[in-house]
């Protein structure tokens, strides 16, 4: 039997695919239905707004979001014995978004009071508590209190260690992190060795995601000691050994030492030679990319531009446009970068025509607005206007290399071969144009948006007096609009 979708299941959906305005009104009528069929106060009521709750969540929104947790925390569950399991998840989401929204004092009562329930409902050596004990750790080690926080998290480590729960695995990566940072040069990860290999796995996917929001100095000297130690138990060419690997060199750029982006050229040789001997030809070519990317970075341009070369190859064996054109691409903003023109418009057209031949209409606008600008900075205004406008025409408004086209053509449009325009205006009026896109076109008579301190600035101007359920409405779109147009910049810089 196969399980129908839930509401949540679509707008989490939705939200993988970047279309956050719309997972959100999915769940606003969802939470609506509920709020009609059974009654706002009542356990359903409770889910749906916990259901919106982790909708705003993963969108970045985290006021909103504590609002709805809230809601869900308020139905007791003195009224509805059979909520009480549900009313612990509310309160734990409860206290993670006041977390992450930057009120930590909030937080911390949450957390407590929850960890506290939890003990009371599940006991102290059951699993349930200790999942209560792990946002208050990383919360105490946020707020550099890391006695309590170590003390927490080994008790932690013990109730999970003791049930024999993989969850021991996240454990061990917060421990890690909390340890590292008293220095006091206790063992890492004690009792890895003994871990099953999937056990294993998970901590080499928890310590890489803390990795991305941690110190990463810090978070390098995890890595390297991790990986040297997955790789000897499990292989240089096992998934968690590359996972392990792939995140160190993905530090190491972010860090930017000499002797870090030295590791991270060594690091990503190590990593495609896996991938070959394993033949893993689509994965290679990623890693490939990578190598050619971390080349240039390095100072060595003639060896990145070979590895470039390499890349490209690679992908005419894969025989698809789209990896062909995205090589190419990539491969011509190298040569012109290295002042080698006629080599990187021959690449750029090549990455346009092999895009043509494809269905990516993404690969085809990012390929012609690189052209584009190549033309543009060339001083042939007539023909970059043209495919500029052919690259925006394909791409959505929202996508980086969409706003950088719309800026560069403003300047074509002036006369000016060099110069990107106005950028803050021009992402400002694509931010505008697509907030309008989603709202009745009866309600605003007009949406004034600036770019101002890094962030936007925005003036409503109502036409008519709207409704209470129309004014909520409205500030839904436009956060929502503001966590996706943030989320989509930050993905594709």
């Amino acid at each position: 039997m196969i399980d129908t979708p839930t509401p949540f299941d679509a707008a989490r959906s939705l939200i993988l695919e970047g279309r956050i305005v719309e997972a959100e009104a999915l769940m606003v009528r969802e939470l609506d239905a509920v709020t009609a069929r059974h009654g706002a106060g009542t356990p359903q009521w409770a889910s749906a707004q916990c259901d919106l709750g982790n909708v705003l969540f993963n969108a970045d929104q985290m006021g909103r979001a504590v609002d709805c947790f809230r809601a869900a925390v308020s139905v007791s569950p003195r009224d509805y014995p059979e909520l009480y399991k549900g009313h612990l998840t509310y309160r734990s989401n409860l206290g993670q978004a006041l977390r992450l929204a930057g009120r930590l004092d909030e937080a911390e009562q949450e957390l407590r009071a929850g960890a506290r329930a939890r003990m009371e409902y599940y006991g102290r050596e059951h699993p349930g508590y200790a999942f209560g004990l792990e946002p208050l750790a990383d919360l105490l080690l946020q707020r550099g209190d890391l006695a309590q926080a170590r003390q927490v998290v080994e008790e932690m480590v013990a109730n999970l260690y003791q049930a024999g729960h993989e969850r021991v695995a996240v454990a061990l990566a917060l421990r890690a992190e909390i340890v590292r940072a008293t220095g006091s040069g206790d063992e890492l990860f004690p009792g890895a060795d003994r871990l099953p290999e999937h056990v294993l796995e998970q901590l080499v996917l928890a310590v890489c995601e803390r990795a991305g929001s941690g110190d990463p100095l810090l978070y390098r000297t995890l890595l390297r000691d991790l990986a040297a130690a997955i790789e000897a138990r499990l292989g240089p060419d096992h998934f968690a050994t590359l996972k392990a690997l792939s995140n160190l060199a993905n530090l190491n750029r972010n860090i930017g030492d000499e002797a870090g982006l030295a590791e991270r050229v060594d690091v990503i040789r190590r990593v495609l030679a896996a991938h070959d001997r394993q033949g893993r030809a689509e994965d290679a070519l990623h890693v490939a990319q990578g190598l050619a990317l971390a080349l240039g970075d390095a100072g060595q341009p003639e060896e990145g531009l070979r590895a470039y070369a390499n890349a490209h190859q690679r992908a005419v064996r894969l025989g698809r446009p789209e990896p062909v054109s995205q090589t190419l691409r990539n491969w011509g903003l190298a040569l012109q970068e290295a002042g080698r023109l006629d080599e990187a418009e021959a690449r750029l057209a090549e990455a346009v025509a092999a895009a043509a031949t494809g269905a990516d209409y993404e690969m085809l606008g990012r390929g012609r607005i690189a052209l584009g600008l190549f033309l543009q900075h060339r001083e042939r205004l007539g023909e970059a206007r043209t495919v500029i406008e052919s690259g925006l025409a394909v791409l959505d408004p929202v996508h980086p290399d969409a706003i950088v086209g719309r800026s560069h053509l403003g300047a074509v449009l002036e006369g000016r071969s060099c110069g990107c325009g106005d950028m803050p205006a021009t992402i400002a009026a694509a931010f505008r144009e697509f907030v309008l896109s989603k709202l009745p076109p009866d309600l605003l008579d007009d949406l004034e948006v600036t770019l101002a301190d890094h962030d936007f600035q925005i003036g409503l101007h109502l036409r008519r007096e709207p409704t209470q359920e129309e004014l909520e409405r409205l500030n839904g779109v436009v956060q929502s609009a503001l966590a996706e147009f943030r989320r989509r910049l930050a993905e594709n810089t």
